[in-house]
């Protein structure tokens, strides 16, 4: 079985912030466009795109403030309950055993998160339409 049949491709990189404005200001600096912010537990989350690039960062996590700051790469699915399965059975490094929500975009998201090798956290991610 291929369990790439399961994402299309890179969604967004996720970064937390000390400092959501600082940060927002910086990638506007390097070109990045806000094309969506949300309150999610009583914090801010931004979405930072450039050309096909897209950057999440928000605040209310800790951050490494080092090398290795970037906290999880995305990628998009069509099917978060299909690839969470496949990955299940796959016995790939499933960090949730139920999928994921959050208010984001128009409809929500629903996302699951996977470890890699070199602790490396892939999130699939759905965007719901």
């Amino acid at each position: 079985m291929a369990f790439s049949k399961n994402f299309t491709g890179l969604q967004h990189v996720g970064i937390p912030s000390g400092d959501l404005d600082q940060t927002i200001a910086f990638y506007e600096k390097l070109g990045f466009e806000k094309v969506g912010q949300f309150l999610y537990e009583g914090n801010r989350c931004a979405f930072m795109k450039y050309d096909t690039l897209m950057i999440e960062t928000w605040e209310g996590d800790a951050i490494a403030n080092a090398d290795g700051a970037i906290n999880h790469i995305s990628l998009n699915t069509n099917d978060a309950t299909a690839a969470l399965q496949d990955a299940k059975d796959l016995g790939l490094d499933v960090q949730e055993n139920e999928i994921q929500t959050r208010p984001f975009w128009d409809k929500g998201i629903r996302f699951f998160n996977i470890y890699g090798p070199n602790h490396e956290k892939i999130e699939f991610c759905e965007i719901v339409k």
